[in-house]
């Protein structure tokens, strides 16, 4: 009797232990000292349909910023419909002003310019970012949050 009642506590124990295992316990504010992630600029010298970069790995809880550069080659509209509605927006700078908005639907240059986001990423998958209409032409990336 006593060996099974051990065998149900160790199961237990084990059952626990998985539950807690990927609990993550955050003290202070989590927006703040933003990760710098690499810039994402639109068109370049050798392609007026470029992104710098087509991959970005996140972590949810993490605050990241995330400047974006038009190159000003073509008018580019940055859309990531799905990304945008699962993170945590804290704020977009952009011609020298600080833009405090609840959500993003796209960015929009029409010429040369740029933009910083911060954010915190809160649901994890895997997100597409484009240039609006440009997609056939290359201008495709995806968020990758773990």
């Amino acid at each position: 009797m006593k060996s099974v009642f051990k065998a149900a506590a160790a199961v237990g124990v084990v059952t626990v232990a998985m539950v807690f295992s990927n609990v993550v316990l955050a003290e202070g504010d989590l927006t703040r000292k933003p990760q710098a992630l690499p810039d994402l600029v639109m068109g370049n010298e050798e392609s007026d349909y470029s992104f710098s970069h087509k991959r970005y790995e996140l972590e949810t809880g993490t605050a990241y910023k995330l400047e974006i550069i038009s190159s000003g080659l073509k008018e580019y509209a940055l859309q990531a419909p799905e990304f945008f509605t699962s993170i945590y927006l804290r704020k977009v700078e952009a011609g020298g002003m600080e833009i405090k908005a609840l959500g993003l639907t796209e960015l929009e240059f029409e010429d040369e310019g740029t933009a910083e986001i911060y954010f915190v990423p809160i649901k994890p998958g895997t997100f597409e970012f484009y240039a609006d209409g440009l997609q056939n032409k290359g201008m495709v990336g995806e968020f990758v949050v773990k």
